[in-house]
């Protein structure tokens, strides 16, 4: 908000309302003993440029780094062992048949199923439709348990069944809709970027970024930026007119004044804020819910692995009861998160298929992790140490019809003067989605603003 008020040389004082002791969220990096820990998100998708532009603005362009494409590749676990996943297979269907055959990811009928999928009559209805029911019409039931509901459940820790297709993988349902097939718009779409690298010079840069020295680089930044226009440990409970603006009530029993608000808490927080304002609003922000998830870091010696995959990590189907949803070698996937000699894996522990592993005590969640990466990576060496971090009602469910209700939400909002939403709960959970989401909020707010003026 303070870069456009200064461009449109409008007044602002903006303060920031932080409701713990420590600004960014789910973005924290604990940096030990030359390690580069990450608890929460480790990259962001460069497709979707808000993130990186915003680093750029602030002076962090020279911060990003790739993933090391060495190591660009992905486990799935079948019956107990890590299996790689095809290359070319992009979430939930493959770009070419060929790795397909040639993969012990799937059975001969399951190849078959696959190779069937051009062949598939598109929907033709443009209602919604959950992950389970798009995968399994499109390319089969092999797909979706071994492959889709994984990687999915790595990103979104969602139920296969709930996952509105139409909220969190549009892209999908666009090919279907134009090209007839997953398959055959996988294929434009990589004959379309082949075409546009050949149009210019230089590497490709990493489909995935992060800082240097970890993702907690961005918040730390920005929140020196801010500086003094910060309170920590500012929880609003409520917020009511106060003549021409709004009077927000903090949990401590202090209050503050503001001509405009952007919320950009939990959605179930949001509902708790407006419901005397709003109940409409209110009531409608009530319905998204949310699971929650827990990271468990590592750290070992390179020696400790007979051999350790030389992967980014892997991602374990629910049909495979295990005690975690995925894994990740933090240092393979970026250069510098570990000492030379040491390893950095970690865990991903939790989620909406997986609710009772958030019962475990930090040990016993440890001993869990430790269990099934003895299991599965045949390491049995006791870390040199290990970081939980929890992230309790951290991940909102983009259930079915999601975009319907976020439509009613943003429509029900639009009706509450000087007021807004953003963040995570809803149009993209990604650091990307985050950013752009914050700053149409911020841009809608200052164009109010500016027409009192």
């Amino acid at each position: 908000m303070r870069e456009l008020a200064a461009a449109r040389e409008f007044p602002l004082e903006v303060k920031l309302l932080e409701r713990g002791e420590r600004c960014g969220g789910a973005l924290e990096t604990i940096r030990r003993d030359g390690f580069v820990i990450e608890t929460g998100a480790d990259s962001f998708l460069t497709e979707k440029p808000a993130a990186a532009e915003l680093a750029k603005r602030i002076g962090l362009g020279a911060e990003l780094i790739p993933t090391r494409e060495i190591y660009r590749k992905t486990f799935v676990v079948l019956a107990g062992r890590l299996v790689e996943i095809p290359a070319g297979f992009s979430l939930l269907a493959p770009a070419h048949l060929g790795p397909v055959f040639r993969s012990a990811l799937f059975s001969p009928l399951g190849k078959l199923r696959i190779a069937m999928e051009p062949y598939i009559p598109a929907r033709t209805s443009d209602d919604d439709e959950s992950l389970d029911s798009f995968v399994t019409r499109r390319l089969g039931r092999e797909v979706l348990d071994r492959v889709a509901q994984a990687l999915a459940g790595g990103i979104y820790t969602a139920d296969p069944k709930r996952l509105s297709m139409a909220a969190t993988m549009p892209r999908f349902v666009e090919m279907e809709r134009r090209h007839g097939s997953v398959v055959k718009g996988l294929r434009a779409a990589e004959d379309a970027r082949a075409a546009k690298s050949s149009a210019t010079s230089g590497a490709r840069w990493s489909l995935f970024q992060s800082f240097r020295n970890g993702m907690a680089t961005l918040p730390e930044t920005l929140t020196a930026r801010l500086g003094g226009s910060i309170r920590k440990g500012a929880d609003v409970v409520a917020m009511a007119r106060n003549g021409d603006a709004w009077r927000l009530a903090l949990a401590s029993g202090d209050s503050i004044d503001a001509d405009a608000v952007i919320c950009a808490a939990p959605a179930y927080a949001a509902s708790r804020i407006v419901e005397t304002i709003a109940p409409a609003a209110a009531k409608i922000l009530g319905t998204i819910s949310y699971a929650s998830a827990a990271t468990v870091n590592l750290t070992f010696r390179e020696s400790d692995f007979d051999g350790p995959p030389r992967a980014f990590g892997f991602v374990v189907p629910s049909d495979e009861h295990r005690r975690i949803i995925a894994g990740s070698f933090s240092s393979l996937k970026f250069q510098g998160r570990a000492p030379a000699g040491a390893f950095l894996a970690r865990a991903f522990v939790g989620g909406e298929m997986s609710r009772e592993m958030m019962r475990l005590g930090d040990d016993e969640m440890v001993a869990a992790v430790r269990d099934e990466f003895r299991d599965l990576l045949g390491v049995s060496a006791a870390p040199g140490f290990a970081e939980v971090r929890r992230w309790p009602e951290s991940m909102p469910q983009y259930e079915v019809g999601h975009l319907a209700r976020v439509t009613e939400i943003e429509r029900a909002v639009a009706e509450i003067p000087a007021f807004a939403i953003a963040g995570a709960a809803y149009r993209g959970v990604g650091i990307p989605d985050c950013v752009r989401s914050g700053e149409d909020a911020a841009d809608a707010t200052v164009a109010k603003l500016s027409a009192l003026k």
